[in-house]
């Protein structure tokens, strides 16, 4: 059976709080669970989290966590009648200081104190994701008039974005702060923080998982305006990247978000950081149980385009059929990858390596292509040297060997990485070579005639001291595997 390389996250929700649905959605590819903290209570969450444990426990494999923060959604506030109807052309009020269910047809109230600070004349405000379109005329005190562009049905609470960005709303809400908190005693594998615009936002999560006594993996989601515009900063300081279609569309306009999602996937991989496609890949299937075609294309170019990971949103934590919604995913993207293999693999000739650990790394695939290894065998503590593999386009699967349940829960998230648990401490180093082996025998990854490549540290169990690569033929004196 072939080894899809590219991961699913799939968001939890009401739909997969049954244990056996939470065991068909593991079965059917789930690598990562997404826990999204703008919904529900921290009860339910902590509920969830225990659930994707036990169940994965009892399918003897590790599925990561990402726990989405809520971050500072905008939003209108609450009508009399619950909606209004506007047309082209309607003057219409923004104010904060409106009351929060007295909305009517000229005016609403909004969540966000600073709106009339943030804006000015010639502004263009997107509601509903772009749904109902206005122009601010002007602003007086706290209320900002508008005139519809583009009209319709607007109910209450929906989001509220600035065309272009420029909203000063800070990424970590006192409410983010707290979840973040739960999130990191829950044991999450990553927090991905919401409307991101600086590395400066991500730098303040990592130090509160820090101060929270978590060793979560970050993952800044690209949402604002602002963010492309920083978003060298931030790969420098984050583990990954979340590319939220939604708010980000209404921000730049979709007529480049194609070419957006293409760029940031080849910024991210050119960094070593992971990424994570996002928003409505399937948002047929909430309903229905094949996707559209339109749907089928838009996974398989994120696969093309060499995601680590395509996420389902509403499609599993509200839907009807959240596990056949991943295993057609799953489909899609096993096929998309028939086509990816083909490209050719190519590895940088003239980067400098600052650690060795790298430079092994990046060694590992570069012979690995040109030998037509079958595996890499990677032992690893941290997954830092499988991360570094996973960057180069290859259609060898890389397997980290660990002994730490983090680590493994980790690199599920890793494009063709897959963890095996494996306590490099138990036995005599000169029987390590030779359990890989059998190991990956085992799993018929590999057969008699077979070459793979290991790479280790001359200290067991020592983080970052990756520093041996050795050729292995299967079939070969077990002696030589040493």
């Amino acid at each position: 059976m072939a080894l899809r390389r590219t991961k699913i996250v799939a968001t939890l929700g009401p739909a997969t709080d049954d244990p056996a649905v939470m065991r068909r959605l593991i079965e059917a590819g789930m690598d990562v669970a997404r826990i999204n903290y703008s919904h529900q209570t921290r009860e339910q969450h902590e509920q969830r989290f225990q659930l994707v444990r036990e169940q994965s426990a009892k399918l003897h494999t590790e599925i990561g966590i990402i726990a989405d923060l809520q971050g500072p959604k905008i939003r209108i506030q609450r009508f009399r009648g619950g909606s209004i109807w506007l047309d082209e052309g309607d003057e219409f009020i923004l104010d904060p200081e409106w009351g929060a269910d007295a909305g009517d047809e000229h005016h609403v109230g909004v969540t966000y104190p600073e709106l009339p600070r943030d804006v000015k004349a010639g502004d263009t405000l997107m509601i509903d994701d772009g749904r109902i379109v206005m122009k601010v005329e002007r602003v007086r005190g706290t209320a900002v008039h508008c005139v519809v562009t583009r009209g319709g049905q607007l109910s209450d609470s929906k989001g509220l974005n600035r065309e272009g960005g420029g909203l000063s709303a800070e990424s970590l809400t006192p409410k983010d702060k707290q979840d973040l908190k739960h999130a990191v005693a829950q044991g999450a594998d990553y927090i991905a923080v919401s409307f991101a615009r600086t590395g400066g936002d991500i730098l303040a999560a990592r130090k509160l998982v820090q101060k929270a006594g978590g060793g979560c993996g970050i993952i800044a989601k690209i949402e604002r305006a602002e963010a492309i515009r920083h978003i060298d900063d931030i790969l420098a300081a984050a583990d990954g990247i979340m590319v939220a279609r939604g708010d980000l569309g209404v921000e730049i306009g979709d007529a480049y978000l194609v070419q957006m999602q293409k760029r940031l996937i080849r910024q991210a991989r050119a960094r070593k950081r992971v990424v994570i496609i996002a928003t409505q890949m399937m948002e047929s299937m909430v309903e229905n149980m094949i996707p559209t075609r339109a749907e089928v294309f838009d996974v398989a170019n994120a696969v093309l385009d060499g995601t680590d990971a395509v996420m389902l949103s509403a499609e599993t934590s509200v839907g009807r059929h959240p596990d056949t919604a991943v295993e057609a995913m799953s489909r899609i993207c096993l096929g998309a990858e028939q086509e990816w293999r083909e490209q050719d693999a190519h590895v940088q000739l003239d980067v400098h390596f600052d650690r060795i650990d790298e430079a092994i790394a990046i060694s590992a695939m570069y012979a690995a292509n040109r030998i037509d290894a079958r595996a890499i065998a990677a032992l690893t503590e941290t997954g830092n040297t499988c991360v570094t593999m996973s960057r180069i386009h290859s259609a060898i699967p890389i397997f980290a060997f660990t002994r730490h349940e983090v680590t493994q829960r980790k690199v599920r998230l890793y494009r063709g990485v897959y963890p095996v648990k494996f306590d490099v401490t138990h036995t005599d180093s000169l029987e390590i070579n030779r359990e890989l082996v059998e190991l990956l025998m085992e799993r018929k990854v590999v057969q008699e005639g077979d070459r793979i490549i290991i790479t280790k540290g001359d200290i067991r169990g020592s983080a970052g001291g990756t520093n041996l690569l050795k050729i292995v033929r299967i079939g070969d004196v077990i002696g030589r595997y040493q």
